[in-house]
C-alpha cells in the first residue's frame, strides 16, 4: 500500500476534476506539486493513471478502476464527518441509561421528557434492573450512566452525585388498624404478615441490615419482584409492605393505606448519578446530565 496516503487525495481532485489546474487550485497547492504527487503515485502502482487530452486530463483503465474505490472512501468519510457533526449538534446520537422501577418513575421521567422535547432525534434507551445489575451494566460499558439508589459501593474509577431523597416505610390497610397511630418498635414486625422485595436489590439490603442492627427477625410471607406489587398486595390487606414511600404516597393521602410509626426512623437514603470516569461520555450523554445537573 502506498504509504503517503495525500497521493490519494490529489489524485481524487484531479480525477474529480479533470484538471490538473482545477485541482490544485481545489487543494491550495502548486500545479508543480499536483503533478509531482501524480507521478509517484503512478511510480508505486506501476502504472498510468491519466492521460493528457486538449481539455485536461482523463483517467486511464487502471486510473478508473482505482478511483471508483477511492471515491467510496471520501465518501464515506464525508458520510463519517456529517454524522459525528450530528452527533456534536445534538441532532443524533443515542444515550443509554441504567435504572430501577423506582428511579426511573420517580426522579428520571420528567427528565428523560423534557430531554426528548429538546433533541428529538436522540434515541433514550434505559436498561431497567436493581442498584447491582445497574452497576454490573456500568462497568461492562453497557449504558453511560446510573440511577441508582443507595447504599452502594463505589468503585475507584466511578463517580456519583445525590439528585434526591427516598425514605422506606411499613404501610398497611384497615385490616391492621389496630397499629395506625401507635408507636412500634421494629420487633412487632415479626407479629404481622410481611410484604417485601424479593431478590438482590439495595432496598431489600438496606431495609434488612437496618431491621436486623435493632433486633428484628423478619420473615417475610410475601416475598415479590416489585414495589408496586407490594403496594397492591397491602391494599388486599394480605400484610404489612415494605416500599419507599412515593410507591404508595396517593394510597397514604386517600387515608387508604396508612403508615406504621416506628420509635427510630429508618434514616433516608439517596437516589444518585453513577459515572464511569475512565470513559468519556458521548455528547448525548453529557447533555442529559447537565440537564440533570442544572436542577440540582
Amino acid at each position: 500500500m502506498v504509504e503517503n496516503l495525500e497521493y490519494y487525495k490529489v489524485f481524487y481532485q484531479v480525477g474529480k476534476i479533470g484538471s490538473i489546474t482545477g485541482a490544485a487550485k481545489e487543494l491550495s497547492i502548486s500545479q508543480p506539486a499536483v503533478s509531482q504527487s501524480i507521478h509517484q503515485l503512478e511510480t508505486a502502482l506501476g502504472c498510468h493513471l491519466f492521460q493528457r487530452t486538449s481539455r485536461g486530463v482523463k483517467l486511464t483503465a487502471e486510473g478508473s478502476l482505482l478511483f471508483s474505490y477511492v471515491e467510496k472512501g471520501y465518501q464515506q468519510i464525508e458520510l463519517g464527518e456529517k454524522r459525528l457533526a450530528q452527533l456534536q449538534h445534538l441532532d443524533t446520537g443515542e444515550v443509554r441509561i441504567g435504572a430501577s422501577d423506582m428511579t426511573l418513575r420517580f426522579y428520571l421521567l420528567p427528565y428523560l421528557e423534557r430531554f426528548h422535547e429538546l433533541h428529538p432525534g436522540i434515541k433514550v434507551s434505559v436498561t431497567n434492573g436493581p442498584t447491582p445489575e445497574t452497576l454490573a451494566y456500568l462497568s461492562e460499558d453497557k449504558i453511560d450512566f446510573g440511577v441508582v439508589s443507595s447504599p452502594f459501593n463505589l468503585r475507584d474509577e466511578y463517580s456519583s452525585f445525590p439528585v434526591a431523597e427516598i425514605e422506606d416505610v411499613f404501610v398497611a390497610g384497615r385490616k391492621f388498624i389496630q397499629y395506625k397511630n401507635k408507636m412500634l418498635d421494629f420487633t412487632d414486625l415479626e407479629k404481622v404478615p410481611l410484604i417485601m422485595l424479593e431478590g438482590d436489590s439495595s432496598t431489600k439490603s438496606y431495609v434488612d441490615s437496618y431491621l436486623a442492627k435493632h433486633g428484628a427477625d423478619v420473615r417475610p410471607e410475601f416475598q415479590l419482584a416489585t414495589s408496586d406489587m407490594i403496594v397492591q398486595f397491602a391494599l388486599r390487606n394480605l400484610g404489612v409492605g415494605c416500599v419507599v414511600k412515593s410507591f404508595a404516597q396517593e394510597y397514604l393521602d386517600s387515608g387508604v393505606l396508612f403508615e406504621l410509626r416506628f420509635h427510630q426512623m429508618i434514616p433516608k437514603r439517596q437516589i444518585c448519578v453513577v459515572t464511569d470516569t475512565g470513559r468519556a461520555l458521548s455528547p448525548a450523554a453529557d447533555a442529559l446530565l447537565s440537564l440533570i445537573r442544572e436542577k440540582q
